[in-house]
């Protein structure tokens, strides 16, 4: 990872240190997503879902394809991850959380500037990100 120094003409501290984590966390997502792919098109590990079967599957609305598979939802992946086809999930969870380690990583930098309305605001995409990624109230994560 490049060390940036932040230059107040161009961006500020808090753009070069969030920018710093998104940079970081695509790649890692990436490079993951690019390496576990490889391992289940390659057949290294057993799927959940054979790519044979996979075609005659995937043409299912997606809460029937789930029913025809057995496959799970919300965050019951994590119990499947030792399988090739599941294992891409995790470069997919770092990509979507990155967002929330961008922000956790600005949040002391607004603190220790007095900064209380984006400090506020950062408290709050945090949280919304983190409720919304758990499930806890029953929306989008099931």
């Amino acid at each position: 990872m490049a060390d940036y120094t932040p230059d107040p003409k161009y961006a500020s501290e808090e753009q070069v240190a969030y920018a710093s984590i998104l940079d970081l966390g695509w790649k890692i997502g990436f490079v993951l997503m690019v390496i576990f792919f490889g391992l289940y098109v390659f057949g290294v590990l057993p799927s959940h879902v054979s790519m044979e079967q996979l075609a005659q599957y995937w043409v299912l609305p997606a809460d029937q394809y789930l029913k025809a598979v057995n496959g799970p939802t919300g965050w019951d992946w994590v119990a499947l991850v030792h399988r090739g086809d599941y294992l891409n999930y995790i470069g997919i969870a770092i990509l979507a959380g990155i967002t929330v380690v961008c922000y956790a990583k600005v949040l002391p930098l607004f603190l220790k500037k007095g900064e209380k309305v984006y400090s506020a605001i950062m408290i709050a995409e945090i949280l919304v990100l983190v409720l919304a990624a758990s499930g806890i109230l029953g929306g989008g994560a099931h």
